[in-house]
């Protein structure tokens, strides 16, 4: 048993959450480069919350040139033990209008410009994301969610795309013959590389608008998505609030934990010291266990 540090994955204007005690902003260097921001540290209810808005402060870092890799090393340095990311999304559902936020269980990733692993020539793993989410916190985070009134759906299938750009109607309608309930353009890679750094992760995605599939509604314009994501805000804080109240008093292990110890591929002899220091953060544990 341990104790929950949260880490909290978002836009600007989540880490303003009325309670926040004893809150920093504190910098974390990784080998892989500089998080979006520094971390926002502080607690709710007791539990330590560590904020990392995902576009920086002000939003000035696009979707393609999020450091996924350094925003999930820094918080996995920084002593998160799960992680909770709010994504703005758009619906790709008429049963799920703009203000509905969705817990996220799947994903498909057509993203193509971005680094997808820690892992490399010299380090080898291949990890699981058959269930890319964490079903422990995606129960905890829709149960805040409802304590606190949100109108939530439990399930939805995450079309990842690159952008910035939006979808053209074709591939908007070619999403939904696939399956997909919504799409963004932040969840991916961050989500695989928080199952290659051991880290539980959730996903609530908070909907701004219909995708352009719909022709009862006009396609997806910035102004339209930004008074939207001004709606969701403050359910977002209530959420987190509400989620820090309601963790258990102790945090009791996963199996996403120990995910590592059948993913290292790479025989020991083989292993390039220069890449196993970068992955310090990310996989000493299973290197420890492994000696």
């Amino acid at each position: 048993m341990s104790e929950w540090t949260i880490g909290i994955i978002g836009g600007s204007g989540l880490y303003e959450v009325e309670g926040l005690e004893d809150a920093q902003w504190i910098a974390v260097d990784t080998p892989w480069g500089r998080p979006s921001d520094e971390l926002l540290v502080g607690r709710l209810s007791g539990v330590k919350f560590l904020f990392l808005p995902r576009h920086g402060r002000g939003h000035r870092i696009p979707p393609t040139k999020v450091n996924a890799r350094a925003n999930i090393d820094a918080l996995k340095r920084a002593g998160c033990t799960d992680l909770v990311a709010i994504s703005a999304i758009g619906s790709l559902r008429e049963e799920l209008p703009p203000g509905r936020f969705v817990i996220i269980d799947q994903f498909i990733d057509r993203t193509f410009d971005r680094e997808k692993s820690f892992f490399g020539e010299g380090m080898v793993a291949h990890v699981s994301m058959a269930e890319p989410i964490c079903e422990r916190m995606s129960g905890l985070a829709a149960a805040a969610a409802e304590s606190v009134g949100i109108e939530i759906a439990k399930g939805g299938c995450y079309l990842a795309m690159e952008g910035p750009q939006f979808s053209t109607r074709a591939e908007s309608e070619l999403y939904r013959l696939w399956g997909c309930d919504v799409i963004g353009m932040t969840a991916m890679p961050e989500a695989k590389l928080a199952r290659e750094a051991e880290l539980p992760y959730a996903l609530v995605g908070m909907v701004t608008d219909y995708d352009c599939w719909r022709p009862a509604t006009k396609a997806v314009e910035v102004a339209a998505i930004i008074a939207q994501l001004s709606a969701n805000a403050e359910n977002a804080r209530n959420l987190v609030a509400a989620l820090a109240r309601m963790l258990p008093a102790e945090r009791s292990p996963s199996p996403i934990d120990k995910v590592l110890d059948s993913a290292l591929i790479t025989a020991p002899a083989a292993r390039d010291p220069v890449m196993l220091a970068r992955l310090d953060a990310v996989c000493g544990r299973a290197l420890k266990a492994q000696r």
